[in-house]
């Protein structure tokens, strides 16, 4: 069976000077595959891979009703939080590729979880953090323009197209 990247696609090592030995009865014109970080000029393209999602809400109704329906619709929810807390524990355990986060997260604020995660932010590819709340973006103009967030969607709207559209791969190639 050959071997995929992370990404799905087969990327294969150039042979170089230096071959590995191969038992006697082995194929002598076998590939080897490499991971996806093999080489840089054969990086994988990350486009077309589904983002993994994780939902931070104070409202166990709407995570569980959140859950089903961006599942649904092709997205995988790889957990939810209920807390300011709980989410940065969760993105560190889980590094999901988008954090959903409530504005009005019960006594917390979303605002200031959205900033913590942002900051808190390592690697290649950190999480993109979009707003949710069942209030309108004009409630909270400002504080979204001024906040470290891909965007905002309405929970009344919330979908795999509407989190789509806010990721920095699809909002280019839409340009």
């Amino acid at each position: 069976m050959a071997q995929l990247c992370l990404h799905g696609q087969r990327p294969t090592v150039t042979p170089t000077s230096r071959k590995p030995r191969l038992p006697a009865s082995s194929n002598r014109n076998t590939e080897i595959h490499a991971g996806c970080n093999a080489r840089r000029d054969r990086q994988c393209d990350a486009a077309g891979v589904t983002p993994r999602v994780l939902i931070v809400d104070d409202s166990a109704v709407f995570l569980d009703a959140a859950r089903i329906l961006l599942e649904r619709e092709g997205l995988p929810v790889v957990g939810v939080a209920s807390t300011s807390s709980t989410a940065v524990d969760e993105v560190e355990r889980l590094r999901p590729d988008v954090v959903l986060v409530d504005i009005m997260l019960g006594s917390e604020s979303g605002f200031e979880l959205a900033r913590s995660l942002v900051d808190r932010a390592a690697g290649p590819a950190p999480a993109v953090v979009i707003f949710i709340s069942t209030h309108t973006e004009a409630d909270f103009g400002e504080l979204i323009a001024e906040s470290p967030v891909a965007g905002f969607v309405p929970k009344s709207k919330l979908s795999a197209d509407a989190i789509l559209r806010l990721l920095p791969d699809n909002a280019q190639s839409a340009g």
